[in-house]
């Protein structure tokens, strides 16, 4: 037998319970050793920086009044995080003063309530001069809008917002940074036009990969399609 071995049964054939034990404490050990390397000697996880823009996401109800009774939203393709997608459907927004957006696409799947995420210019351009930054969900006291399907026109009363700068990682991720839900995080941009985002709010869900959400006007800003230089820090 090769040096080093363990002898697992004895001259009768019965396995030895002492040396599966010690070899079961072995495996456990340098398991654990491994995990605590990773844990503190890993590798960051990879950071996606992405433009989001303005879209809207539609509850069954006026899905059915834009769309017609029982319709669904087709894909037009997938987005980054899992489940997620563009639709091919679209609507037009009318704002305060008749001022309108055509072919708003919607983002899937449906969800529980309405809303529609505008970057700034979009919302001055539709004629809100102080639209809420809000995180997305959160649309209580927000303004509302027409909108126009092809089927049908819905009166929002409210869920019209600038989305605020937010991150989705998962439990994995956010135990690497150090960061639980609704923290704020910092987003540093390097190039030519190097800019610190400040608020980066934590999203943390099961199925997210790490994710940082800015509108148009943000990675306008920032020149985000010209660097790599990018960094998310607590």
């Amino acid at each position: 037998m090769a040096s080093g071995s363990t002898v697992l049964a004895n001259s009768s054939g019965r396995v030895d319970r002492s040396a599966v034990e010690q070899i079961v404490r072995q495996v456990a050990s340098e398991y654990l050793s491994r995990e605590r390397a990773g844990r503190t000697t890993g590798e960051a996880p990879v950071l996606t920086v992405m433009a989001s823009a303005r879209h809207m996401h539609v509850c069954r109800e006026d899905m059915d009044i834009l769309f017609g009774p029982g319709t669904e939203l087709t894909v037009y393709k997938d987005l980054f995080q899992a489940g997620n997608f563009a639709a091919n459907e679209k609507v037009t927004i009318i704002g305060p003063r008749s001022r309108l957006i055509s072919n708003l696409r919607i983002l899937g799947p449906m969800r529980k309530q309405s809303q529609i995420e505008l970057a700034f210019t979009d919302a001055i351009s539709l004629g809100f001069d102080d639209l809420p930054v809000r995180i997305s969900g959160n649309i209580a006291g927000t303004p509302g809008a027409i909108i126009m399907g092809p089927k049908g026109t819905v009166q929002l009363k409210e869920g019209i917002i600038r989305a605020a700068i937010h991150v989705h990682m998962n439990p994995a991720e956010a135990a690497y940074f150090g960061v639980k839900q609704g923290d704020m995080m910092k987003l540093r941009v390097g190039g030519a036009a190097s800019t610190t985002f400040n608020n980066v709010i934590v999203r943390i869900d099961p199925t997210s990969r790490l994710n940082v959400h800015m509108d148009t006007d943000e990675a306008n800003a920032c020149g985000l399609h010209l660097t790599k230089d990018i960094e998310l820090l607590k």
